[in-house]
């Protein structure tokens, strides 16, 4: 069975590639060639023009997190950075440099791994990733157990990175959060590309959500002033123009607004469910009954 078939993108400095699929599509497959932890049976993946496997220091290079339950759970979160610097040469320093940059406590370091939550160790998970100040971040699913403060720290913490120079490849399936931090996208499905380019060009550039008492009208004005606007799965209607031109253009035309502001997610949403169409394990089937 092809796990991956000729799969094939590119990730840039300074860039977060969102890289997006159904589950069994071969993301996960993916990231571990890149780590050099699973071998393709054809072609190549490189990063910075070498295999992981041919690079001085990889951890150095490369930061990991592809799966945060992986850790010696009799071990101290501590423990385990002090470890991993030890690998790398590294001072103690860089430990508590780390913890302090996630967000773990010196008490939340001292205990157990096995009595953490998935959260403080997607923090760990981070921790270790970024210990030896790589300059290339592979991340599968990292936000799965966080709450809502923790994914916008998260968020931070990788544009952080990417915008000094970094790179970083994350596998998410929070397609908002893959709409607002990524730029660059790539989705695959059933082990091939199904799509990939920038996020403005499969998503769009910026738009407005706006709702009015008659969005029939609404649309006939925005389109006479030579925007496009279209049905939005929000309801009312999607345009490709900044908040303040649409409001501008309803009041011209005495139309009273229910709703302006500038388009979230679900354009990406969009685009990922036409992509991955028939390639998803889809809703189960109601049933008629209950058990017997």
């Amino acid at each position: 069975m092809v796990a991956v078939n000729d799969v094939s993108f590119s990730a840039l400095p300074g860039q977060v590639v969102g890289f997006l699929g159904p589950n069994g599509a071969g993301k996960s497959t993916t990231l571990r060639i890149l780590a050099g932890l699973t071998l393709p049976s054809a072609g190549s993946a490189t990063i910075g023009g070498l295999a992981y496997r041919d690079i001085p220091n990889p951890a150095s290079q490369v930061g990991t997190l592809l799966d945060a339950s992986a850790f010696h759970n009799g071990r101290t979160g501590r423990e385990t950075l002090k470890l991993a610097a030890m690998t790398m040469d590294l001072p103690d320093s860089r430990v508590q440099q780390m913890l302090e940059v996630v967000g773990l406590t010196d008490q939340e370091a001292k205990r157990r791994i096995r009595n953490y939550s998935l959260g403080m160790r997607q923090r760990l998970g981070l921790a270790a990733a970024l210990l030896g100040n790589p300059r290339v971040l592979l991340l599968d699913e990292p936000v799965n157990g966080l709450d809502p403060a923790g994914i916008h720290w998260m968020r931070g913490v990788l544009r952080h990175f990417a915008d000094n120079g970094g790179t970083v490849l994350l596998s998410s399936h929070l397609l908002h959060e893959v709409e607002m931090i990524a730029d660059h996208i790539v989705v695959i499905g059933q082990g091939r590309i199904m799509a990939q380019g920038s996020t403005e060009q499969l998503v769009g550039g910026p738009g407005t959500q706006v709702q009015a008492g008659d969005d029939a009208a609404l649309g006939q004005a925005l389109t006479a002033a030579g925007l496009v606007a279209r049905t939005s799965t929000e309801g009312g209607l999607y345009v490709q123009a900044e908040p303040e031109q649409v409001g501008l253009i309803a009041a011209q035309h005495g139309l009273a607004l229910k709703e302006l502001r500038r388009a979230g997610s679900g354009r990406l949403e969009e685009l990922y469910l036409q992509l991955t169409a028939g390639h998803d394990r889809g809703p189960i089937a109601p049933t008629t009954g209950g058990p017997r």
